[in-house]
């Protein structure tokens, strides 16, 4: 028997990381061995380091990964026989390797359940998260409450000096609320440099015409 994968995804401040140690939980509580895997660049909670943390202060042990071929293919190891469930957070952190060794987990008969943002400050499609969520089986789209209208969010809003972050900053800032808001379509906003914008309205109507052709 094959295993699952199971996709937990939204903008930042959504419950991710919670619904992830939930669906962990009750997993154990059901006699199931199960094994929980972060990023070694997630360190925004200096007094778990070893920990998965949510913003709600819950914490769980989980085993510290790097980003290289060598220490996403630990995760197999740890992955034992008996391992039935494996939880990895952050996921969208992790390089186009972690997607095969996602795989063969499945391959292996265990159920994957992976947490990450699908948007990036820039609120375009982030890493890995769009090859995940076309091959998972179940995808959950948590949404956050956007801070300046009380809507629903589902987008990350990066600040630089309390101004939106622009465009060409690099895509990984590791933080919380010290860099972060959630907000919705309407809200959020972003610094796009002039020949991004150019460019986009120039593409268009030759992506058009290509189309009809």
């Amino acid at each position: 028997m094959k295993g699952r994968l199971e996709v937990v995804c939204g903008s930042m401040f959504s419950g991710k990381t919670e619904e992830l140690m939930r669906r962990l939980r009750r997993a154990e509580y059901a006699k199931q061995r199960v094994l929980t895997i972060k990023h070694h660049i997630d360190m925004r909670y200096n007094k778990a380091p070893t920990c998965i943390v949510s913003h709600e202060g819950k914490e769980r042990f989980a085993f510290i990964i790097n980003d290289t071929t060598s220490g996403i293919d630990k995760i197999l190891e740890l992955a034992t026989h008996n391992t039935d469930i494996v939880g990895i957070d952050e996921i969208h952190f992790f390089g186009p390797h972690m997607v095969r060794v996602v795989e063969q987990l499945i391959d292996q008969g265990k159920r994957v359940i992976v947490a990450g943002l699908d948007l990036d400050f820039r609120g375009e499609p982030f890493g890995i998260l769009p090859h995940l969520l076309a091959i998972a089986d179940e995808v959950t789209k948590l949404k956050a409450i956007c801070v300046c209208c009380g809507d629903e969010a589902h987008h990350t809003q990066r600040l630089v000096n309390g101004q939106p972050a622009s465009y060409n900053d690099p895509i990984v800032l590791v933080g919380a609320s010290d860099f972060y808001e959630a907000r919705c379509r309407q809200c959020f906003k972003i610094r796009k440099p002039e020949s991004t914008e150019i460019s986009l309205a120039v593409s268009a109507p030759f992506a058009l015409r290509e189309h009809a052709l």
